[in-house]
């Protein structure tokens, strides 16, 4: 079910990314990973900023991106490679686990196969790896080369998103990701690329968790949180009436009186 605030309707999305476009200008055509490369460097970027996480994704592919040599590595010898990135142990436990499942189902660590997959069932095989849920499928089927239509939504898309009343801030990432996806129906993967770009940026510059600009947002006579929170503060404070206290006769209430 949709969220139905200031935006609203569906073709209301276009008019998001368009006012993004004129807002940030066009974007350089990103560089595409294999589906497998994909995977690796979504599985190590959760909360790490994207420096961080390239850097450590460039020293695991530093052997030439061997996989069986990686999917035999000891995971303290992956997470020492990717050091730097938050919770490194626990992405090294998921990637020697992935690792070693892909060694045995594909054995050629190829994913093209996805591409032919309905788009259900290739998120689907994609989620059933260690450490991988919506947003890394998302990810693998939509910044690879696979190049698919799925949009990836990260923790400042789930910021900006709900904000903007297309979503509930309580809805988790894939009741976010069928929501969104029905509102960009028939959209191709490099706009969703975009849509996910455009909106990251936005979420680091203007719409941030604390301190949000909103008056440069290129949004901002279109949401409904900011105009919420406008309405807020143009409440002017009341005094609080006073209690009433009835005096009663021969009694005082301070040596004074």
């Amino acid at each position: 079910m949709q969220a139905t605030l200031d935006f609203g309707a569906v073709g209301d999305l276009r008019e998001v990314r368009d006012r993004l476009h004129n807002f940030f200008g066009d974007l350089e055509p990103p560089p595409r990973r294999t589906p497998m490369q994909q995977l690796v460097k979504s599985l190590i970027s959760n909360r790490t900023y994207d420096r961080v996480s390239v850097g450590a994704f460039e020293r695991l592919m530093a052997d030439g991106a061997n996989w069986d040599v990686l999917a035999q590595a000891p995971a303290r010898d992956l997470e020492a490679r990717i050091f730097d990135v938050e919770f490194a142990d626990r992405k090294a436990a998921h990637l020697t686990a992935t690792l070693a499942i892909l060694s045995r189902i594909r054995p050629s660590f190829d994913l093209d196969f996805l591409s032919a997959q309905p788009m259900d069932a290739a998120l689907a095989w994609l989620e059933r790896l260690p450490g991988v849920g919506r947003k890394v499928a998302a990810s693998v089927l939509n910044f690879s080369t696979l190049q698919r239509p799925a949009l990836v939504i990260d923790t400042h898309l789930k910021r900006v998103l709900s904000r903007l009343g297309f979503v509930s801030g309580t809805a988790d990432t894939t009741r976010m990701y069928e929501t969104m996806m029905q509102a960009a129906d028939g959209w191709s993967a490099t706009e969703l690329t975009e849509l996910h770009v455009w909106l990251k940026r936005l979420g680091q510059t203007h719409c941030r968790p604390h301190g949000s600009d909103c008056c440069a947002c290129p949004l901002h006579s279109r949401c409904p949180a900011r105009t919420a929170a406008l309405q807020v503060k143009a409440t002017p404070l009341r005094a609080s009436p006073r209690p009433f206290m009835p005096r009663l006769a021969g009694l005082t209430s301070s040596p004074a009186d």
